[in-house]
């Protein structure tokens, strides 16, 4: 999922999704292979390897590990309607307010959002890293809230990255809410029917949620580019694309 607006940024968000037969790491490690940078995730262990340098020949890791506030967040909330604890609700209150800091700072500039981050985020993240570790020693280590804590602490630095980083967001929910239509999918018609049909629909999911991304109806994009791609010059197939798009009909935008 690319999604750049938060930062000020004018590049047209998308979305591509590839099938596996498998949650295998190889995968993900094929995809992400001449990839370098950060790379914003949920915590699928698949994703390890590339946040480690090669033992073997020393070369760095290709990716910095940024972490997602959201799942931190929701494993404490989880404990917190099973138990109705205190400390779990205080410790979902200063995570709500680093969260009303991201809402702020929305579309404004890396550099802008940076310097928001250390005055008004930083002096809150250390608070909320104290309040984690004295809670951890008074409560059972066993207990789903100790787990829920270590999950965000022993994760801490990859957490609290995207302070020093404007480009960065706190959450991994860009990708998550492109995540959904397939977890709607998969409950109403369960399978694909071959490996041949998931790459079929890997391919659907790049085109129709790219589209929604840039504003524009899906079916309506599509209908024209198929009527159209057949006489289309290939060197000119970028014109396609649903923000080029968007600009020569902007008369088929979705209400």
């Amino acid at each position: 999922m690319r999604d750049e607006r938060p930062y000020g940024s004018t590049a047209p968000p998308a979305a591509f999704y590839l099938y596996s037969a498998d949650r295998k790491a190889e995968h993900a490690r094929a995809l992400l292979k001449d990839c370098r940078g950060h790379l914003h995730a949920d915590g699928y262990t698949g994703l390890g390897g590339l946040y480690e340098a090669d033992p073997k020949t020393g070369e760095p890791a290709p990716f910095k590990e940024v972490a997602c506030w959201a799942h931190a967040r929701r494993k404490i909330y989880d404990v917190h309607v099973e138990t109705k604890s205190p400390a779990a609700a205080q410790s979902l209150d200063m995570i709500a307010r680093l969260f009303a800091i991201e809402a702020d700072i929305k579309g404004r500039s890396p550099a802008e959002r940076v310097a928001a981050r250390r005055e008004r985020a930083n002096p809150l993240l250390d608070e909320l890293r104290v309040f984690f570790d004295a809670t951890l020693a008074k409560i059972s280590g066993k207990s789903d809230f100790a787990k829920a804590i270590r999950y965000a602490t022993s994760r801490w630095t990859a957490l609290t990255r995207y302070v020093d980083d404007g480009r960065l967001e706190m959450s991994n929910n860009a990708a998550e809410r492109a995540i959904r239509p397939l977890t709607l999918g998969r409950k109403n018609y369960l399978f694909a029917g071959s490996d041949d049909g998931g790459r079929r629909a890997a391919i659907m999911y790049t085109l129709i949620e790219t589209a929604r991304f840039n504003g524009i109806d899906p079916e309506t994009w599509l209908a024209e580019v198929i009527a159209r791609i057949a006489d289309h010059p290939i060197s000119k197939l970028d014109e396609l694309l649903p923000w080029k798009w968007e600009k020569a009909a902007p008369q088929a935008i979705a209400a």
